[in-house]
């Protein structure tokens, strides 16, 4: 099984290689084999890479915003009538089953581009009225931006840094996490094929090396990441030593609040797609899940009924319903993790198991997994997973689940089901996330803010918030009357002092 792209990097509008970078091989985690080998980026593709883009952007910023929100548009509809050749590769880089991959990730890629490609042309500055002379604000370009992608959703990533760079006329340079290279790759050509000018999406391979390289070079005015905290952290330090703009979407050990109200199927059904869907590799995943003690065991019950009925297997087949995990590293560290569950106490409830498929024994699988009497000391109900371990706590009272829903360092997302909407909006507004749903869970449509608060991240991607991400504000005054000088008249007792900076 192969899906060998024409080369390693696509800049200026064609592919490019460099055999001296070092070797990227491409995995398929259902399996284990090596179905692409690539070379991360040299210095010189870096060069090649910004230089296209710095050349490319003034021109394109110039343009009409409808201008370039139609070039979006046609890209978003290429997107989807191409839909099932990316969902077949973005199943062969992830490992994500085709179930998924045909409805959450291309075509998350399309709505973005074609909500914003919209909106863009009615993304303004503001008229100030100051009493004869006025002032208004002008949203302007960045420049040159670099996007820097994570491994559970590559084109979707790629997608919703590249929407709003481009619509608000910057160009960028896109680097996919070194696990899952590929769809970035089919997106650039996608790009081109719409009718993008040469320069303005650029994606280059790579480790951790060349992100560095493309966040500290003088020509890139903003980096986004999404990724882990740790490599949220470190890309940001480097990118505010030189002062650039930045957007992180990091990672969360979210709270899933089930109150004893709740519609327990529908509740079931949001935890089990914040844990388990993309084989729980998913940021925002509900994974600390706390049910009030009047349904707690009922909701354990059902809970298990319904995780051991989900079908792990042939990614590609379209009944699977839970793929492997990316790499044999995030393997192990989600086994290990299983590991320490046992040995702090918690209860396996189901799951825990590495199963062996016939026809995979090669591949990263790991069994749905939860566990029950987890309390908040715990390291599964306190570090980042990023696999499918469910941990169920239990609680008495409203402010008691609110401070410990809170009692962590992250903040990206969080959830309430409750049929008392009155109390779903009060428990919301006291929990410290950016990202929140009452009676859903892991929703995510483009027309609404993504992203966190605490250490989960700074900025949002999606919706209007993005454009504003992606632009900054150059403020005009215009003066209507004659101009006299302060310094030539006669001073007053009590003169009119108005200053600036």
């Amino acid at each position: 099984m192969k899906a060998q792209p024409k080369a390693s990097h696509h800049i200026n509008g064609r592919y490019v290689d460099d055999e001296q970078g070092t070797a990227l091989p491409v995995t398929y985690p259902a399996t284990g084999e090596v179905i692409a080998s690539l070379h991360s980026a040299t210095r010189n593709i870096i060069e090649l890479a910004i230089e296209a883009a710095r050349a490319a952007q003034p021109a394109w910023a110039r343009l009409k915003p409808v201008e370039r929100g139609r070039i979006l548009r046609r890209a978003a509809d290429i997107l989807r009538a191409r839909n099932e050749e990316l969902a077949r590769l973005e199943t062969l880089d992830t490992g994500k089953p085709m179930q998924e991959t045909l409805v959450a990730d291309a075509p998350s890629a399309a709505d973005c581009l074609e909500y914003l490609g919209g909106a863009v042309a009615a993304f303004n500055g503001e008229f100030v009225d100051l009493g004869g002379p006025f002032a208004y604000t002008r949203r302007e370009a960045l420049g040159v931006c670099v996007g820097i992608g994570a491994w559970n959703y590559p084109i979707q990533i790629a997608g919703w840094k590249s929407a709003p760079a481009l619509a608000m006329g910057n160009a960028m340079v896109f680097k996919p996490s070194e696990n899952t290279p590929l769809s970035a790759l089919a997106l650039a050509e996608i790009y081109t094929e719409a009718g993008l000018p040469d320069g303005l999406f650029n994606v280059v391979q790579g480790y951790g090396d060349v992100g560095a390289a493309l966040v500290e070079h003088e020509v890139t005015a903003k980096v986004s990441v999404t990724g882990s905290v740790p490599t949220g952290r470190r890309v940001l330090a480097l990118a505010g030593s030189k002062m650039k703009h930045a957007t992180m979407e990091l990672g969360g050990k979210s709270p899933l609040i089930v109150f004893d109200d709740a519609d327990i199927e529908n509740a079931i059904g949001g935890a089990m797609l914040g844990n388990f869907y993309s084989a729980g590799q998913v940021c925002s995943n509900g994974t600390r899940v706390f049910v009030q003690k009047g349904i707690h065991d009922r909701f354990v019950e059902r809970l298990v009924e319904r995780v051991k009925k989900i079908r792990l297997g042939d990614p590609l087949a379209p009944d699977t319903q839970m793929g492997p995990l990316v790499n044999k590293a995030q393997h192990d560290k989600v086994v290990s993790y299983i590991g320490i569950g046992l040995e702090e106490g918690a209860t396996l409830a189901c799951g825990g198991g590495v199963p062996s498929l016939q026809g995979f024994e090669g591949g990263f699988f790991v069994e749905p997994t939860v566990f029950t009497g987890v309390t908040d000391s715990m390291r599964i109900a306190r570090e980042e997973i990023f696999g499918p371990v469910m941990s169920v706590l239990s609680f008495d009272h409203e402010d008691e689940v609110i401070e410990r829903a809170n009692a962590t360092e992250f903040g990206l997302a969080a959830g309430v089901f409750t049929r008392d909407l009155p109390r779903a909006h009060r428990v919301i507004s006291e929990l410290q996330a950016g990202t929140c749903w009452i009676n859903a869970y892991n929703l995510t449509p483009v027309e609404i803010p993504f992203g966190g608060t605490k250490q989960s991240g700074i900025g949002r991607e999606n919706s209007l918030a993005a454009l504003e991400h992606y632009s900054q504000i150059k403020t005009v005054y215009v003066e209507t009357g004659d101009v006299a000088s302060p310094i030539e008249q006669r001073p007053r007792c009590n003169p009119d002092r108005r200053s600036g900076r």
